[in-house]
C-alpha cells in the first residue's frame, strides 16, 4: 500500500556553494556511511552525490509528512544502494520506500514512494 509520495529538486550551484564554505553542510546532510561513499568520489561527482542525497532526503520528509526537523532529521534518513546500484530509502535503519534520483548539469531531483505491507 502506498502511504506517501514526495518530490524535490535542488540547484547544484547552491549545493556547491554550501559545500565549498565548509564541511558542516555535508556532515549535517550525510550519514557516516554516505560520507564514506562521498569521500571516494571525484570532485565533480561529489556535488551531484550530495545534491542528490539532499533532494532524496527532502523528498522523503515530504512523503513522510514531517518535513525535516525534530521528528525527522537528515541523519535519520539514509540512501543505500543494493548490489545492482538501485537506491533505497532507509529511515531509522529500516528500508521504508523507493527512491529515484536524477541529475543534470544544473539540478538534482529525487522522487520517493513510501509503502507499507
Amino acid at each position: 500500500m502506498i502511504t506517501g509520495i514526495g518530490l524535490d529538486i535542488t540547484e547544484l550551484h547552491r549545493i556547491r556553494r554550501l559545500d565549498g564554505k565548509s564541511s558542516k553542510f555535508r556532515e549535517r546532510v550525510l550519514t557516516k556511511r554516505e560520507l564514506a561513499e562521498y569521500s571516494l568520489l571525484s570532485e565533480s561527482r561529489r556535488i551531484e552525490f550530495l545534491a542528490g542525497r539532499f533532494a532524496a532526503k527532502e523528498a522523503f520528509a515530504k512523503a513522510n509528512g514531517t518535513g525535516i526537523g525534530k521528528a525527522c532529521s537528515f541523519q535519520d534518513i539514509e540512501i543505500r544502494k543494493d548490489a545492482k546500484g538501485k537506491p533505497g530509502v532507509f529511515f531509522h535503519q529500516l528500508e521504508i520506500g523507493l527512491v529515484s534520483i536524477t541529475h543534470t548539469k544544473e539540478y538534482a531531483a529525487a522522487q520517493v514512494l513510501l509503502q507499507s505491507n
